[in-house]
């Protein structure tokens, strides 16, 4: 059974990492839409302020504070949103971490605290929406914001590509286990290259210097119509 994706003016989305970067541009580009939508972080207070500005240009949003790493908090968004709304549409898991530093010189706690947000919210995330998404008479969507990096190596940035390399294998994965099920989920990988968003300036570094991407930046709208795009068609 192959997903039959609603328009987006017809969606409840999930956004985890709403607060700021492509989070962001995807939550106001699909409540602009039309779409209802609601935002995870581990920031309240910049969760609040992007539900008033969305609700002061006609938008409907919510939030729910998450720590993906967590799994029963991934847990409580998708209660919270099946008790506000009345269920989701697609979930985006779009959250992450990074660090700057060797990995010869980076603390294990670091390494871990990448893997946590990055791979392990994205697990959660997956499975929780899976959960939802697969007894829904049209499906839904499922998509997992990966990274280019997950294709390639670099220095300074080991952790963060291991763990996009992990997305990037477990998304794979899991959309062929869910086409064998015959579950009506569509299951998207999106890798974004260097986008200009807060990433330097939220990630640990310790480099003793200051953190950047590599050029050429693109905005981070870009990302959110490529988003939004797999959330209406396959």
């Amino acid at each position: 059974m192959s997903a039959k994706l609603k328009p987006l003016a017809r969606q409840v989305l999930v956004i985890t990492g709403a607060s700021s970067g492509h989070g962001l541009s995807t939550a106001r580009m699909a409540a602009q839409a039309g779409a209802k939508v609601m935002l995870a972080a581990r920031d309240e207070g910049a969760l609040r302020r992007v539900v008033e500005q969305i609700g002061q240009q006609g938008g409907t949003a919510d939030y729910v504070v998450t720590d993906v790493s967590r799994p029963q908090e991934v847990d409580r968004l998708a209660e919270e949103t099946i008790l506000r709304f009345g269920g989701f549409d697609s979930w985006i898991n779009n959250a992450g971490s990074g660090a700057y530093g060797e990995l010869a010189e980076l603390p294990l706690e670091d390494h871990r605290q990448v893997f946590e947000t990055n791979y392990w919210g994205v697990v959660h995330g997956s499975l929780t929406a899976l959960r939802h998404l697969k007894d829904r008479p049209h499906g839904g969507a499922l998509i997992n914001v990966g990274s280019i990096n997950g294709d390639m190596a670099s220095p300074i940035l080991g952790a963060y590509n291991a763990s996009k390399h992990a997305v990037k294998g477990f998304t794979q994965s899991l959309r062929i286990e869910v086409l064998k099920n015959g579950q009506p989920v569509s299951v998207t990988l999106i890798k974004p290259s260097a986008i200009g968003t807060p990433f330097p300036q939220h990630g640990r570094n310790i480099t003793g210097k200051a953190g950047q991407l590599p050029p050429p930046l693109y905005a981070p709208d870009v990302v959110a119509r490529a988003i939004l795009d797999a959330a209406v068609h396959p």
